[in-house]
């Protein structure tokens, strides 16, 4: 046997020696731990999940993913969706769905569209059916559409492939393609 396995041997010798333990140490800490009440049913799920959160982790994340995060975050700081619901041009009346009769006026505000068509459950979600006209200048595109009385969801289609809800009407739950859409009822139902 070498000089250092014998002196590993003799460590591991030293350290499998019972400690003697301070009683009046032991008797503290075991009154402690008696009479600190028990915690509550919830705490230990939120320190857990509090945990969690909080721990460290590595996330690794490709150039091609950095730059498509990159350009989404880009896209919503600046602004960049091509409708803007809260932007509305100057002399612009009231937007959103009006009625008259059974003639129902659909609105939005998308200044830098070149097309928007309204699609919903009265055209079969076609985007070629009803598309709207631009008023000149101001970005503001409308369609009036002739609908019985009822209730009907529907959603503007920009440029071909965006679909965006009517920020003036109330939102629809989405569909189970997951595109936002809005509702609109048309007269006594």
């Amino acid at each position: 046997m070498s000089e250092r396995d014998r002196r590993l041997e003799e460590a591991i010798t030293r350290l499998r020696e019972p400690v003697d333990v301070d009683p009046a140490l032991q008797e503290r800490v075991m009154r402690a731990v008696r009479t600190t009440p028990a915690p509550r049913r919830w705490v230990r799920p939120v320190w857990a999940a509090a945990a969690w959160i909080r721990r460290p982790r590595t996330v690794r994340v490709s150039p091609l993913q950095g730059l498509a995060a990159a350009a989404v975050l880009a896209a919503v700081w600046v602004g960049v969706g091509v409708v803007r619901p809260g932007a509305t041009p100057p002399g612009t009346p009231d937007l959103g769905v009006a009625s008259a009769g059974n003639a129902v006026q659909f609105v939005i505000v998308a200044p830098d569209a070149d097309a928007v068509a309204l699609v919903g459950d009265f055209n079969d979600w076609r985007g070629d059916v009803t598309p709207m006209s631009r008023a000149e200048g101001n970005g503001v595109w409308s369609v009036t559409v002739p609908l019985e009385p009822g209730r009907y969801r529907y959603a503007f289609l920009v440029d071909g492939g965006l679909w965006v809800s009517d920020p003036s009407a109330p939102p629809a739950p989405d569909d189970e393609f997951e595109r936002p859409g809005s509702v609109v009822t048309v007269g006594e139902t």
